[in-house]
């Protein structure tokens, strides 16, 4: 009995010095471990996303058509005309929507008044009413032609965000429409960029707006002008031509004619000057006044050298021979100056 209590003592005693070995190698491990391996940072929290700039507005191309229904009488004084037209915005893509904005156009020569008749979202549909103003170019009066501008522009969204495009497959003109005293040429529509230097965006930019265009060409009637204008100085030079047949001595009857003409001629001027308004250049109509004055000019001068020459026995030689040249100046030299300012002036 004793000896089996002290074996079981011993079994016990070297248990719990074994546990003790154990424990002491593992506290001496773990420093080692520490040492070898270092320790992991923190786990990095997520960064929160910086705000997005803001992305600039999407372009809306917006398609633009034009039927002109009337137009009324230019006055060429100040280049005013009223006219009466159909408007059609569509939308380029059907999918999208016509913004109020967007279609919020107001005239750059002039003002009008818009009836909205049909609204269908990505189509609006206006019948406008507009009393407009274009340039007068009458440099080639009275063969001048002129173009009745109809010019649209967006009243706040510039061109980054709305583009006007020319719908020319839905523009045109009505066949009943009469201009009188004007022959209608054609219409043309195109669309332009619009900058104004003095106004800027946040980025310091010159804004820029998208315009239509839409200009009708027009031009007068060649004949009915020339009939008006030109036929009656015209004749006028015609019985100055005839008086030069008459002989040397019968000059002063000569001379009568061509200051009558004179007369006649500045007359006529001024009542053509009259149907426009002053202007700082020479039209055609005051070139073919000039080229007559010169010519009547030329004529009586050249009359009165032959009747001083009339007077002197010693001259009368020398008074026929500058009558058969004025003859033959006159006959010759008026009608090719009147065809070369016709042809290549004009």
């Amino acid at each position: 009995m004793r000896r089996l209590l002290t074996a079981l003592l011993f079994v016990a005693a070297v248990s719990g010095f074994a546990r003790f070995a154990a424990a002491q190698e593992v506290s001496a491990s773990a420093p080692a471990a520490t040492a070898a391996e270092p320790a992991k940072p923190p786990a990095a929290q997520p960064a929160t996303p910086a705000a997005a700039p803001e992305a600039p507005a999407v372009q809306q191309e917006i398609l633009v058509g034009i039927y002109i229904l009337d137009i009324g009488k230019l006055d060429i004084s100040t280049g005013s005309f009223t006219v009466d037209f159909y408007l059609d915005l569509k939308s380029k893509d059907p999918k999208n929507q016509i913004a109020e904005e967007s279609a919020a156009l107001e005239f750059m020569n002039g003002r009008g008044t818009f009836d909205k008749i049909e609204d269908k979202g990505n189509e609006k549909f206006y019948r406008v009413l507009a009393t407009l103003n274009t340039p007068i170019d009458l440099r080639r009066f009275p063969f001048d032609a002129q173009k009745m501008q109809i010019i649209l522009e967006n009243k706040t969204n510039g061109l980054e965000k709305v583009k006007y495009i020319p719908l020319t497959a839905e523009s045109g003109m009505d066949r009943a429409i009469v201009f009188p005293g004007w022959a209608i040429k054609g219409w043309e529509a195109t669309s332009a960029e619009h900058e104004y230097p003095v106004y800027k965006t946040p980025e310091g930019k010159n804004e820029v707006y998208s315009q239509y265009l839409f200009s009708v060409d027009i031009a007068r009637i060649a004949v009915n002008s020339f009939l008006k204008t030109f036929l009656p100085v015209l004749f006028l030079m015609l019985i100055v031509m005839a008086s030069f047949i008459l002989d040397p001595d019968k000059v002063t009857t000569r001379l009568g004619a061509i200051s009558s003409a004179l007369v006649a001629s500045a007359m006529f001027h001024v009542s053509i000057s009259g149907q426009i308004p002053p202007v700082g250049y020479l039209t055609f109509a005051d070139k073919f006044m000039v080229l007559t004055y010169l010519i009547l000019l030329v004529s009586f001068c050249l009359s009165l050298a032959i009747y001083l020459m009339q007077g002197k026995p010693e001259k009368q030689a020398r008074a026929l021979k500058l009558h058969h040249f004025t003859e033959g100046m006159v006959f010759a030299g008026m009608p090719v100056l009147y065809v070369a300012l016709f042809l290549f002036v004009r």
